[in-house]
């Protein structure tokens, strides 16, 4: 039997699960991730913890599975995407903490970009709006903040890198600097249409090039792992940013499909085939994981709070004592009681791109329990995604593309049936989870499979794909309008506060 090794770095735990041949989830073994928030506004991770965390993962499951490191055909990293990270080339140390892609320290950065007249140039280069959410700003406050950073990079000492790049250099023992397109497409610096790093952005925004990973397909060969790591060397062959990974490892292959991710935020994408789609509802265009020398393209709307609510009212308001406690409480009402949550802790993201927004429960009377502000929590998650498969859909018709006909959901919070059946009511549409929900980390597996030869082509894949449960929806086209007209109303007190 062969197996391959998916490595999911994400932004609230690191996870490391074996997949065998067809698809199926063998093991899983996962470590908590520690968020530090040193001021208002900061978020950041450790990076030597994602490093040690990320190994000891790996093992475990290839323990749990029963399996040893010669059993792994290949490896696939899939990663948080944005968060940005700076080290030594020769002594292969952080240089500071990793900066989270929620971390809204360099606005002032973006803000004076958008003074400079560049934020169409930069849309028409990377399909992506000027915001703290990526990487490039991220990197410019390292180079000007930490001691010596400029120096280094003059001297060709300095690497960048986002989380998979910073993996695969660990995990070669130094031997590799790189990472896919999917993630390069994130940065605020690659040309989305040449595949390359953009020469005037980099000016712009002050950052030598030198300090930049190559560029490579999502499948291909990133090379092996050091010896040592493990007891035999296994071959990194798939790399892809978290939401592009979720894409494949749903099947999304082709226009006319679309899947959302539940996560800490939530990430809606939809494949637009071999041309990019330029938005004109808020939404982002960003390059899909490649297989080959073809550039795929997807329209994506990022929420920047999604299952991160939850753990809001977990550990901020201390409403639940565990997070899978959330749905029987919010069940335990027939309605949120007129309340309406619209978690803006950072700002909203598509389609709004509102980062003065903040967070705002309205609607709150003596009669008011936990137990409504549990219902509207869940229920503002599903209010932020259908408002951006909303802006898809028009994006879709204005193109003469096909209509959705069912949303292919993943991530932690898909379990959650409650939250599943109120996303079908709104939707309008199916909403469709599969058998493995671990699809980000599927997606990595499958593209190493690719590479490693262990797959043909993505046919195999799409038969590979099974459902678990349709959640069809209930409510009517009318009572669907007015609950989204209500949130509309809450988003607006929250953009006015």
């Amino acid at each position: 039997m062969k197996y391959l090794l998916a490595l999911d770095q994400g932004t609230s735990s690191t996870r490391s699960i074996v997949f065998d041949a067809r698809g199926r989830l063998c093991s899983l073994a996962q470590n908590p991730l520690r968020q530090a928030y040193p001021q208002p506004g900061w978020v950041e991770h450790d990076p030597l913890e994602i490093w040690q965390a990320q190994i000891q993962t790996a093992r475990q499951a290839m323990t749990q599975a029963g399996i040893h490191a010669r059993d792994i055909c290949a490896l696939g990293i899939t990663n948080q995407r944005e968060t940005s990270l700076i080290w030594d080339r020769i002594t292969g140390e952080p240089l500071h903490q990793a900066i989270v892609w929620q971390d809204r320290r360099t606005e002032p950065y973006c803000e004076a970009l958008r003074a400079q007249g560049l934020e169409e140039d930069i849309i028409a280069r990377t399909g992506l709006r000027i915001d703290a959410y990526f990487s490039a700003t991220k990197l410019q406050w390292l180079l000007d903040h930490v001691d010596g950073a400029r120096a280094l990079a003059q001297a060709g000492r300095l690497a960048f890198g986002t989380v998979d790049s910073w993996l695969i250099w660990k995990l070669t023992g130094g031997g590799r600097h790189a990472c896919d397109v999917s993630n390069a497409s994130r940065t605020l610096l690659f040309n989305i249409h040449t595949g390359s790093w953009d020469a005037d952005l980099l000016r712009a925004m002050d950052i030598p090039a030198q300090v930049l990973p190559e560029v490579l397909p999502s499948a291909a060969h990133y090379g092996d792992t050091a010896h040592g790591l493990f007891e035999a060397v296994i071959p990194i062959t798939g790399v892809a940013g978290d939401q592009q990974s979720a894409l494949f490892g749903q099947a999304c292959f082709s226009p006319g499909m679309a899947k959302n991710t539940y996560g800490t935020g939530c990430f809606m994408l939809m494949p637009t085939g071999t041309r990019q789609q330029e938005s004109q509802h808020g939404l982002l265009s960003t390059r899909c994981a490649q297989t080959d020398e073809t550039t795929q393209f997807a329209l994506e709307g990022s929420v920047f709070v999604g299952g991160a609510v939850v753990q809001w009212l977990r550990d901020g308001l201390h409403g639940v004592r565990e997070s899978s406690e959330i749905e029987a409480l919010a069940r335990s009402v027939p309605d949120a009681g007129g309340v309406s949550f619209v978690p803006a802790f950072t700002g909203l993201g598509a389609p709004w791109w509102n980062t003065d927004a903040r967070g705002t429960i309205t609607g709150i009377t003596r009669g008011t329990t936990m137990a409504h502000i549990a219902r509207a929590a869940l229920e503002s998650i599903a209010f932020q995604s259908a408002s951006v498969l909303d802006a898809m859909s028009r994006d879709a018709r204005a193109a003469g593309a096909a209509a959705l006909t069912e949303l292919r959901v993943d991530g932690g919070a898909s379990v959650n049936d409650f939250l599943m059946q109120f996303q079908a009511d709104l939707l309008g549409i199916p909403v469709v989870r599969p058998a493995v929900v671990e699809t980000t980390a599927l997606g990595a597996a499958w593209l190493a499979g690719l590479a490693g030869g262990l797959y043909t082509d993505t046919r195999e894949l799409t038969g590979l794909w099974r459902e678990d449960r349709r959640f069809e929806p209930c409510m009517s086209h009318s009572d669907a309008r007015a609950r989204m007209d209500d949130w509309q109303h809450a988003v607006r007190k929250a953009c006015a506060v």
